[in-house]
């Protein structure tokens, strides 16, 4: 096979492995709605079907990142492909609520291996304008497994039940590993007899990241000034301050502290994180809405999604081509604007909106993420050095998963903390969820105007020899 050609069958590859990650995301987060009452639990509860999922993935990503450096790209990322099938597989049997949060865990690790290998892959075999087309294009084909997602999600919850959402990802995640095998790059660059891999460092980081996330997530069951709040609280800087002692003792850390002296590394991963809290604070209310207010079919709501899929598809290659050849600071300025404006729409939105106005504002939405995503990236993958791209890849996945992990539980926070107030103070259901969701929009637009800041500071012109 010539060089060109393989080098877009690699690129195939791999994008696939974050194509069934996003729609796996995006038809779970569709069918969250129909879980909740057929597994008889609450909105709150419901979110750790994504939290569990996302907590797991998240804490790993460094871990595997590393591997990646470490070991055959393409072992480990067909394994990745193998026990995501596996969970994939698990959850379709899934009788309970604990049973699909345990399986949902299982299909993370796989996952987590994909992800946080993935821009590494990409930034390994491109350069230059080429790169930043690949990272284009990459977001393109997450872009459509968005795009499928909530239109196949819809069109399997309504015909077969929401456990039919997860068998799409089976035969094509079996398909990947196979060819991942066979044709990723089978090469390392480190000899393994030097690794060390921190195992207490990454106890810490574990204990310091889930202590943080559940003291968000349940901040306002338990209340904010309560004793178990307050206790994880002290967990999570405990073990974050021993995780970061800790890291600085061993030839290969697990993050590698150094990297955040590069500024656009730092503030490019602020962004992103910030980025992606914004996108969910829309995106996990918004099928809510449809259905609970407006009372949209799940495949109708799959269908009104879609535009955000379609404009983001369409952007994203053409923003990572120009961030390529002229850089990335006036695109992920412009990103941040254009989704502040979809998020201010939906404020404006109420029990009479017309699906054109759905379809506008999701489609605005997808614009904006389009021109921020892919330029962000390619400005990330290349501000680092070529051998630590694996790591690199690793805290990119971190920031972009933090910011979903964040985005859902300070989301939920705030709508059903909110949406209380207003019940209690006499307003009606649909009043009181009408008002706390465009309350809510209006904390996604602090975190697009702060993602707006970062990119600011961080995506200036520099040179690269990369």
């Amino acid at each position: 096979m010539h060089t060109h050609e393989l080098k877009w069958t690699m690129f195939v590859i791999t994008a696939i492995g974050n194509f069934i990650a996003m729609l796996d995301s995006t038809t779970v987060n569709l069918a969250l709605y129909p879980m909740a009452v057929d597994l008889h639990v609450t909105m709150s509860q419901i979110q750790w079907v994504m939290i569990a999922y996302m907590l797991v993935l998240t804490v790993f990503l460094p871990f595997f990142g590393k591997l990646g450096d470490i070991f055959p790209k393409n072992k480990l990322y067909a394994t990745g492909f193998g026990i995501f099938a596996l969970g994939a597989f698990l959850n379709t049997t899934a009788a309970n609520f604990w049973l699909l949060i345990a399986y949902r865990c299982i299909e993370a690790l796989g996952a987590s291996i994909m992800l946080s290998n993935a821009q590494a892959i990409i930034a390994s075999i491109f350069k230059k304008e080429k790169r930043g087309k690949a990272l284009g294009l990459n977001g393109c084909i997450v872009a459509i497994g968005g795009m499928s997602g909530p239109a196949l999600g819809g069109i399997l919850i309504n015909a077969f039940g929401w456990h039919s959402v997860f068998i799409p990802c089976i035969p094509v995640a079996l398909i990947g590993s196979y060819y991942a095998w066979k044709m990723l790059p089978h090469n390392v660059k480190t000899d393994i007899k030097n690794f060390k891999f921190d195992y207490r460092g990454f106890f810490y980081f574990t204990i310091s990241l889930f202590a943080l996330l559940l003291a968000i997530s349940e901040g306002h069951t338990w209340g904010w000034n309560s004793l178990k709040i307050i206790t994880l609280g002290i967990v999570t800087l405990i073990f974050g301050v021993l995780f970061y002692i800790r890291d600085h003792h061993f030839n290969y850390p697990l993050i590698n502290f150094e990297m955040f002296k590069i500024k656009p590394f730092t503030f490019g991963n602020l962004a992103v994180m910030m980025s992606y809290m914004a996108m969910y604070t829309n995106s996990i209310l918004l099928p809510f809405f449809l259905q609970e207010i407006l009372k949209y079919n799940a495949m109708l709501t799959g269908l009104l999604i879609l535009p955000y899929s379609v404009t983001l598809s369409i952007i994203a290659p053409i923003a990572g081509r120009l961030s390529g050849k002229y850089g990335s600071r006036y695109l992920t300025i412009a990103g941040p604007c254009v989704y502040c404006i979809a998020l201010l729409m939906f404020t404006l939105y109420g029990k009479n909106a017309a699906m054109w106005q759905i379809v506008l504002a999701s489609g605005i939405m997808g614009i904006g993420n389009g021109l921020f995503q892919s330029p962000s990236n390619n400005a990330i993958m290349t501000s680092v050095e070529s051998e630590q791209l694996g790591l690199a890849s690793g805290i990119l996945a971190l920031s972009r998963n933090m910011g979903n992990i964040l985005g859902v539980a300070v989301t939920i926070t705030l709508f059903e903390t909110f949406r209380n107030i207003f019940l209690e103070n006499g307003k009606i259901y649909d009043l009181a969820f009408l008002t706390a969701y465009k309350v809510t929009m209006c904390f996604g637009i602090l975190f697009g105007l702060t993602c707006l800041t970062f990119a600011y500071i961080a995506y200036k012109p520099h040179k690269t020899t990369h």
